[in-house]
C-alpha cells in the first residue's frame, strides 16, 4: 500500500502529518511512504530525515496523487487537491464536515473514503487517537503565554523594595483540555486563576489545578453532552451565565475562552457591554476564532483592541509550536492508520466504532448523519 505524506499549502500551517519516527513504523508495517519535498521543513524535519526512515521523497504532486492509497495531511484539502485524488483512495486530515460542506461534495463525487480526525470517537481505546485533545492541549498552553505577553503587569505577586505587585488575574472560561492546560500554565507563571464550565463534573479537575471553579446553580444536566463535549445550554442558564461572568471578567486581567462545539459556530460568551465593562489594558484570548468566536467583537485571525482591551483571534496556534505539535499529531496518526491497516493495507470494518465513527464520505455515500443533514441545509 503506497501512503502520501503532503507538504501544507494552508497559509501558517506549519504542522506535518507524519515525522521520520512514524514513517518508520509505516514502512516497518509494510506500506510504501511517499513524502512530498519540503512536507516536514516548516516543523524542523528535513527531506533526508524522512529518506533515511524509509520514504521516497517526491517533488512532483501530480505524481505524487497518481500512486497514493491512503492520504494523510493535518489541514482539510483544498478543492484541487480533492480534484488531483485518484477514484476510490482513502484520505486522513483534520475536517469540519458539517461546514466544508462544498469539499464533502467533491469528495463523494471522487468516491474517496475520508475519516476525519475530529470525528475520532472519545473512547479509552481511541485515546491515543485523540488528534483534538493533543493540539488544545498546545493551544491552551501558547494562549498563556501569548496573553501574558500582551499584558501590561506582571502574572506572579512579586515584593519588591518599590512595593507588593499583586498577581495577574485570570479566567478561563471551558475546562477542557485546552481550558486545563491554560489553569496548569498560569497557575506555574503565578497568577490568580478562576475557571468556568458548563458541565459542574469539571469541578474537581479545575480545583486540583489550584484554580477557584466558578459555578452557575443548575439542577439540570445542561451543557453536558456526549463523550465528554459540552452542549448547548437552556435560555434560562444562558441568562445566569452571562451574569456570573460579567461579573467576573469585570475583574480579570486576561480572559481565555475555549469553549468550541465541534462542527458548529462557537457561542458567544462575552457580549460587547461585558467587554465594556473590563479594565483598560486587559486581554482576551479567544481559542474559538476558528469557528467565530466565543467574544461578540472577536475578529478571527486578527488582534484588535475594543474599548481598551486587547481581544487576540489568532487561528490555528499549535502551528505556532510545530515541532512538537507534528509529533503528537503523528503519533495520533500513525496509530489510527495502524488501526485502519492492521496487516499494512487498508482494512474497512464498518463494525469497528473508531473507523466507523471517523469515517464522513466512503463509495460514493455521506456516512455521518450530521454531515447529510448540514448537506441537506446548504
Amino acid at each position: 500500500m503506497n501512503v502520501a505524506i503532503l507538504k501544507e499549502t494552508l497559509p501558517g500551517e506549519n504542522r506535518v502529518a507524519a515525522i521520520p519516527a512514524t514513517v518508520k513504523e509505516m514502512v516497518k508495517s509494510g506500506m510504501k511512504v511517499f513524502v512530498e519535498s519540503g512536507a516536514g521543513e516548516n516543523s524542523h524535519f528535513s527531506n533526508d530525515e524522512y529518506n533515511n526512515a524509509g520514504a521516497d521523497i517526491v517533488s512532483d504532486r501530480s505524481s505524487l496523487f497518481a500512486q497514493a492509497n491512503l492520504i494523510v495531511k493535518v489541514a482539510p484539502a483544498e478543492l484541487d487537491e480533492i480534484d488531483m485524488m485518484k477514484d476510490g483512495t482513502t484520505y486522513v486530515s483534520f475536517f469540519q464536515t458539517t461546514i466544508q460542506t462544498e469539499h464533502v461534495k467533491k469528495l463523494v463525487e471522487k468516491n474517496i473514503s475520508a475519516f476525519s480526525m475530529h470525528l475520532i470517537p472519545r473512547t479509552t481505546l481511541a485515546q491515543s487517537m485523540d488528534a483534538l485533545s493533543s493540539q488544545s492541549n498546545i493551544a491552551g498552553y501558547k494562549a498563556v503565554l501569548l496573553g501574558a505577553a500582551h499584558l501590561s503587569v506582571y502574572m506572579p505577586l512579586l515584593m519588591t523594595a518599590a512595593g507588593t505587585i499583586p498577581p495577574a488575574k485570570v479566567l478561563i472560561l471551558g475546562a477542557g483540555v485546552a481550558g486545563l492546560q491554560a489553569i496548569a500554565t498560569a497557575k506555574r507563571l503565578g497568577a490568580q486563576v478562576e475557571a468556568f464550565d458548563v458541565r459542574p463534573v469539571v469541578k474537581e479537575q479545575v480545583e486540583s489545578l489550584g484554580a477557584k471553579f466558578v459555578e452557575v446553580e443548575s439542577d439540570e444536566e445542561d451543557g453536558v453532552g456526549e463523550g465528554g463535549y459540552a452542549k448547548e445550554t437552556s435560555d434560562d442558564y444562558k441568562k445566569r451565565q452571562q451574569q456570573l461572568i460579567k461579573e467576573h471578567i469585570a475583574k480579570s486581567d486576561m480572559v481565555i475562552t475555549t469553549a468550541l462545539i465541534p462542527g458548529r459556530p462557537a457561542p458567544i460568551l462575552i457580549f460587547e457591554d461585558m467587554v465594556k465593562g473590563m479594565k483598560h489594558g486587559s486581554v482576551i484570548m479567544d481559542l474559538a476564532a476558528e469557528n467565530g468566536g466565543n467574544c461578540e467583537l472577536t475578529q478571527p485571525g486578527e488582534i484588535t483592541i475594543s474599548y481598551g482591551v486587547k481581544i487576540d483571534g489568532s487561528l490555528n496556534l499549535p502551528a505556532t509550536m510545530p515541532k512538537h505539535a507534528s509529533q503528537l499529531y503523528a503519533k495520533n496518526i500513525i496509530t489510527f492508520v495502524k488501526h485502519l491497516c492492521p496487516e499494512g493495507e487498508i482494512k474497512m470494518d464498518l463494525d469497528d466504532e473508531i473507523i466507523s465513527g471517523a469515517l464522513f464520505a466512503h463509495k460514493g455515500q455521506i456516512t455521518h448523519e450530521p454531515t447529510k443533514e448540514a448537506l441537506n441545509k446548504s
